[in-house]
């Protein structure tokens, strides 16, 4: 694949990000351009390497080798139909996934590994800009009715492929506009909204139904859903946020991220924020509590609002800066990641666990204080974490902010209604087929495996939607086989 003797003879080479002088003053994307003739070169640094663990690597099992290749020949509408081939959305997961599919890269074993996110996203904004992704409506309906709960990525890949198959599908989102995390969680700067609508106008076109405001359980019925269609998909994703319950927790200024995060992309979409309710850092000290990719997204945000501080705290180890022997290839790395926000500034540290808060009270009720310190104690490795004594320290804070990761679905309403079983973490069990307990109702992405990644969501929601798509043509479902799981890789753009 590629270029016989590329990888010994160019080096790896990533798009520039923009200054931080300039992008912190901005909502706009970090990365500048690629020129095509280095996207090219890269592409020539895939090898022939016989047995690609990129493909493996990756959750949606990407033909990475083949699209690398057509990039390296200039032939990039055949690129993108391969691209497609396995995944609804690239335009996503070239932004925003961490790349399993590097850290299985062959080359990678002695030498920085292939490029394979950013010609991925190169790959389709060449489609877009072409005018070869076009919307694909189904030559024949079905007749066949599927509901789907969510409009993250999960949700929108399900949505996609099963519209295609011919089915009639609505997708509810309980919020005012379509996207989920995608829309709501990753900030601006590293997925301008924009993107997402794009593709949305692509599936209405197709046929997909949107109802925005729309939350099942509270005012949709689950009993109404249940009558007026053949199947349906749960793709709401983990929301219940992992919390620190500590001493002085109820204090004001103390917020989970994902209460944090969807007020500034409001603010970017011309949303106006309740007074009371508003979050800032601007001016604030600003501690974050958790050290992963939604800490670095409010890290991030918070540098964009002007803080007068940021501390960023993890309670595990700091990472080594290589690959840790205990994560060998091809496995996903345990090392150092410093996101485009750590280069903006503010301070990360390791080995913390915050044991209280405290702050100035201005009335006798609980909760009618403001957080002014945070009191925290280095501790030893996991999974003990026991405190280090006489490492006890006390600092001032303004605003906390919560990114702890999530503790799986919320489980009032929809789900309890439905009267789905949950397995041990908490999330709606399945079968291999992705059906849970109650036959014809299905569940794809972070409600059905937990917290986990974007791409993960899209692979989710595929695999989902072919087991649908076989109840609604049998009404029973073996085990997906092979013959099944290759029906799932039809060409998007043509």
């Amino acid at each position: 694949m590629g270029k016989d003797t590329g990888f010994l003879e160019y080096a790896r080479e990533l798009a520039p990000r923009r200054p931080v002088t300039q992008r912190v003053n901005d909502w706009f994307e970090i990365y500048l351009d690629f020129p095509e003739p280095k996207l090219r070169t890269q592409g020539a640094r895939c090898m022939d390497c016989g047995v690609p663990f990129c493909q493996t690597g990756c959750p949606v099992n990407n033909l990475i080798p083949d699209w690398n290749d057509l990039v390296y020949r200039g032939r990039w509408k055949e690129a993108v139909r391969q691209l497609h081939a396995t995944n609804n959305f690239p335009e996503f997961t070239g932004r925003i996934c961490p790349a399993p599919c590097e850290a299985s890269c062959v080359l990678g074993i002695n030498q920085p590994a292939v490029t394979i996110k950013q010609i991925e996203k190169n790959v389709v904004e060449r489609a877009f800009h072409e005018g070869w992704i076009r919307p694909e409506p189904p030559k024949v309906r079905t007749g066949k009715k599927v509901a789907i709960v969510g409009s993250g990525p999960a949700g929108l890949a399900a949505a996609q492929q099963l519209c295609r198959a011919g089915h009639s599908v609505v997708v509810y989102e309980k919020a005012d506009r379509i996207g989920g995390l995608l829309r709501y969680g990753i900030p601006q700067f590293k997925l301008e909204k924009h993107i997402i609508d794009r593709r949305l106008e692509q599936m209405s076109a197709e046929g997909v139904k949107f109802v925005t405001g729309a939350e099942v359980g509270k005012n949709v019925a689950v009993e109404e859903l249940r009558s007026e269609f053949d199947a349906m998909v749960l793709a709401g994703g983990a929301e219940s946020p992992r919390d620190l319950n500590v001493p002085g927790r109820d204090l004001k200024g103390i917020h989970f991220a994902m209460e944090y995060l969807p007020q500034q992309n409001r603010r970017n979409l011309g949303d106006a924020i309740e007074p009371e309710s508003e979050i800032l850092a601007n001016g604030k000290r600003v501690v974050i509590i958790g050290g992963g990719d939604t800490g670095a997204d409010c890290l991030g945000t918070c540098h964009r609002q002007k803080p007068r501080s940021v501390h960023q705290f993890e309670i595990m180890p700091k990472p080594p800066d290589e690959r840790s022997p205990l994560t060998p290839w091809p496995l996903w790395p345990m090392q150092l990641r410093t996101e485009g926000a750590h280069e903006e500034g503010g301070v990360r540290d390791w080995s913390i666990a915050t044991t209280e808060f405290t702050g100035k009270f201005t009335g006798s009720s609980s909760g009618s204080g403001r957080v002014q310190h945070l009191h925290a104690v280095r501790v030893g490795p996991a999974p003990r974490f026991e405190p280090i004594p006489g490492t006890e320290f006390r600092m001032e804070a303004d605003l906390v902010l919560i990114a702890m990761g999530f503790a799986g679905p919320v489980r009032n309403g929809m789900i309890d209604q439905l009267g789905v079983k949950l397995d041990p973490r908490g999330n709606v069990a399945t079968d291999p087929n992705h059906m849970s307990s109650v036959p014809g109702v299905f569940a794809a992405g972070d409600m059905r495996r937990g917290q986990s990644l974007v791409v993960w969501a899209i692979a989710e929601g595929r695999k989902t939607a072919a087991s649908v798509h076989c109840y609604l043509q049998t009404n029973a479902m073996p085990l997906v086989t092979p013959q099944m799981a290759n029906t799932e890789r039809q060409p998007i753009a043509s």
